[in-house]
């Protein structure tokens, strides 16, 4: 039997931080989860933004994502956290040209 998601994910060290990947690309599994759970894109609206990826790699990264669920879900969660960190340490310097105009954020 042939593995037919090694077709189309990747796991490589040196390539997107070692996290899994749709083969030739920098496109994440999570990324692809995210498009599709979070942010409610179907796999054809993804290929469509994405066209150099097929509907068989968008599936194979969501059924991928489906048998490591949890694995996936963490480096989400730790992306986000690193995500606002970043922020808190680098606020936006529009932000607080901002706050110096006393302009509210609405």
């Amino acid at each position: 039997m042939v593995s037919v998601i090694s077709e189309h994910i990747t796991i490589n060290p040196g390539f997107c931080g070692g996290q899994p990947c749709i083969t030739g690309h920098r496109i994440k599994v999570q990324d692809v989860v995210i498009w599709h759970e979070e942010m409610g894109m179907s796999p054809e609206e993804i290929i469509y933004h994405y066209p150099s990826i097929t509907l068989a790699d968008v599936y194979a990264a969501l059924t991928y994502y489906h048998d490591h669920r949890e694995e996936i879900r963490t480096q989400i969660r730790a992306d986000e956290t690193f995500v606002r960190e970043l922020q808190s340490q680098n606020p936006s310097i529009l932000q607080q040209k901002l706050k110096s105009l006393n302009v509210k954020n609405y």
